[in-house]
Formats: C-alpha cells, structure tokens, sequence
C-alpha cells in the first residue's frame, strides 16, 4: 500500500528537495512529508525531579519550583494546565447542540432488546419437521453403528 503523502504530485530527484528540472528557490518549494516511527519501549534520557512531582502533588508551592533546572517543567505543566482549563470551559454552540437534539428519537424505540434466555422460543413447522427428521436419521445410525458389529 502506498500513501501519498504529498498530493501536489510533484515529483521530486530526491538529492535538494527540488523538482527535478526546476530552478525555483527552496524556500517556496513545498517540501515532502517524511513518515518517521519513533521507538516503543525506551527509557526518556530526562527524568523529572522529584520536586516538580511534589509541586504536582500540591506538596510544594510553585515558588520553590520555579527555578534552576526544573523552570522548564513547571512552564510546561502550567501551560498544560491552561490548556486542559480552557479545554473544560469550550461549550458547544447553541445552534450545534439543537441540531444534535433534533436527531436524537424522541420517543422509546419499539421492540426493547432484551437478552436471549428472556426471550420467546418460537418455532415453525417447517424447523420442527427438518429437526425431527435430523434426530430420527441421527438414531437410526447410532442402532445400526452398535447392531451391525
């Protein structure tokens, strides 16, 4: 299988990221999206200190966090806060949500679903006689499996 991953359709000699035959400057030349994997399983080379654990804990104050190396990470958290903040407080628009309760049935549906071994056991003529006849074929070569030896 093969995903373009770049649909202009250009194509490209692979050596500057220039079409081939083209004298274009790069900087306006659409550059192809490369697919990297990044690896499962390794340990991260940084370890966040057990500081900035306590201050996420809301053991420590943001203050004796807030300096030397670990600044970085409580920037980062605090921005990641502000986010899921801002995230909780988006509402749907009016207009969205009444589509999406006007879809919605109104009224219980017909038939509930209601679990098989509640369920009425209902059987027509036609499987009972094809039943039937399957046990008295089945008994008939049992008797003569055990008579015939």
């Amino acid at each position: 299988m093969h995903d373009n991953l770049n649909p202009s359709g250009s194509a490209r000699d692979g050596r500057d990221g220039k079409k081939a035959g083209t004298s274009k400057p790069r900087d306006h030349e659409i550059r192809p999206i490369v697919e990297r994997e990044v690896p499962l399983g390794q340990q991260a080379e940084r370890v966040l200190a057990s500081s900035v654990h306590a201050w996420l804990d809301g053991e420590l104050p943001e203050a004796a966090v807030r300096k030397g190396e670990t600044a970085h990470d409580v920037e980062f958290w605090r921005g990641l806060t502000d986010q899921m903040d801002r995230a909780r407080r988006m509402r749907t628009p009016a207009h969205i949500e009444s589509q999406i309760m006007a879809a919605l049935p109104h009224h219980p549906p017909a038939a509930m679903i209601t679990p098989w071994y509640r369920r009425e056991f209902v059987i027509t003529p036609v499987a009972a006689v094809t039943t039937t006849a399957a046990i008295v074929a089945l008994t008939a070569l049992v008797t003569v499996a055990f008579i015939a030896p």
